[in-house]
């Protein structure tokens, strides 16, 4: 496979200074794509993801329940885990089985598979300040495999600041409708992720090396604005992956 085709993408940025700062589109959490009864019970992690998600393959006019998925998050419902450390050093230490249930890394793709009544393969996958650039090679290496299309979905919330002192903020989600090979019309073609010397675009370095999915707004940028053929970082790190994005005759928003 020479490369990936972007079908289309999301993002979801909670903070509206931050939002707003970001040079693609990007939209607050929207509580009407997670059902009323299961609203409750979810985090700001998960609700990213859907909001993220649903952006992403409304725009790509792909069916939810016929996309195989890829979920990626640095810490994913680090929130409610934290919530249940607290639980757990108290005399009582009573556990509430639903916050159990929420607490596990696969949460956002299980509520995802179960809402979209979507019976395709999904992964969970973290894989700290290189987890954007795994998810990327995890699509790559299933499209690669198995051919057709896949939504990719890379998000974090807020961390508690008291775990990691300027780490895990601003929370981010975005998602990729993704295609095996070249597609006619598609926004973007994304090469095979590779290791590589290309450092983070200086603006951006400092915000990404404390919330690492954030490693997806050179990608987004380019899908967003268009421009030439380039070799991207899609890590934060200095020796870390990259890949070749080579924007689509037909990009969103031209005549």
């Amino acid at each position: 496979m020479e490369c990936m085709s972007l079908l289309g993408f999301g993002a979801c940025a909670p903070d509206p200074e931050f939002r707003i700062s970001l040079p693609f589109p990007a939209f607050d959490i929207d509580r009407d794509t997670i059902p009323p009864l299961l609203r409750r019970r979810t985090s700001q992690a998960t609700q990213m993801a859907f909001s993220a998600a649903t952006v992403a393959y409304r725009q790509a006019q792909r069916s939810p329940e016929a996309l195989p998925s890829v979920f990626a998050s640095v810490a994913g419902e680090i929130q409610t885990t934290d919530l249940l450390c607290t639980e757990l050093v108290k005399p009582a230490g009573i556990i509430s089985p639903s916050v159990f249930h929420n607490s596990v890394q696969n949460t956002a793709a299980g509520y995802w598979s179960i809402t979209q009544q979507c019976q395709q393969p999904t992964s969970a996958l973290a894989a700290g300040c290189d987890t954007f650039a795994m998810a990327l090679l995890e699509a790559w290496c299933q499209l690669t495999c198995l051919g057709g299309e896949l939504l990719l979905v890379c998000y974090d919330e807020n961390w508690p600041k008291y775990l990691a002192p300027g780490q895990g903020q601003p929370a981010f989600a975005c998602a990729l409708v993704l295609a095996a090979g070249a597609v006619e019309d598609s926004i973007l073609h994304i090469g095979r992720p590779h290791l590589g010397t290309d450092i983070f675009p200086h603006a951006w370095e400092s915000l990404v090396a404390s919330m690492p999915v954030l490693a997806a707004i050179p990608l987004l940028s380019l899908a967003a604005t268009g421009g030439e053929t380039q070799i991207i970082p899609v890590s934060p790190l200095a020796t870390g992956w990259q890949a070749k994005i080579s924007p689509s005759s037909t990009m969103l928003g031209s005549s």
